[in-house]
């Protein structure tokens, strides 16, 4: 089957997040966001090495969109339904469109941690994937020293299927990490 045939949906609800595609114009909250995490995010993403700038963030938001229409990746940015405020990054990364697998990543603004927001999102993009876009595999694939992202998959019901032993290089690309692989299928 032909990926950019399947319509995906652009947007969807659960009980308190609004999770939807980037848009033009999202740069400033997500910069905004990123700048605020920063030093909690550094350990785990490579991303995060740098201080974004607005412009930088805003050129790979709309470049994430080209890869969803693409059906390359499938970024998702998270808000506050009460008040619109953006609340964090997630996605259905790395698709296999012939196994219908997908992997899970995320990542929150940390003046929102805490609340379950990000628990909510990875169930609601959970269900997405299953019931949306017919997944028979999710995984959700945790540096083995990020105990505070182990903790979502886990809280979920994810099976904890093993751990990837020097499998990736940590964030600032220093030193070999394992890497926790949790997966849920239907």
């Amino acid at each position: 089957m032909n990926p950019l045939l399947i319509d995906i949906p652009t947007h969807f609800e659960t009980e308190r997040l609004m999770i939807r595609v980037p848009r033009p114009g999202d740069g400033r909250v997500v910069c905004e966001a990123m700048k605020a995490s920063l030093k909690e995010l550094q350990p785990w993403l490579p991303f995060a090495q740098e201080e974004p700038t607005e412009e930088g963030v805003e050129s790979n938001l709309r470049l994430a969109y080209a890869r969803f229409v693409q059906r390359e990746d499938i970024r998702l940015l998270i808000f506050d339904k009460a008040n619109g405020q953006f609340i964090g990054s997630s996605g259905l990364h790395n698709p296999n469109w012939n196994v219908r697998k997908f992997e899970i990543g995320y990542w929150i603004d940390t003046r929102h941690s805490g609340k379950g927001y990000m628990t909510e999102a990875v169930q609601g993009i959970t269900v997405f994937a299953f019931t949306e876009l017919m997944a028979r595999r999710v995984e959700i694939r945790v540096d083995a020293l990020n105990e505070r992202s182990q903790a979502i998959p886990m809280r979920l019901g994810y099976w904890h299927e093993g751990t990837l032993r020097n499998e990736d290089l940590s964030a600032d690309g220093t030193r070999v990490r394992d890497t926790y692989v949790f997966a849920m299928i239907p």
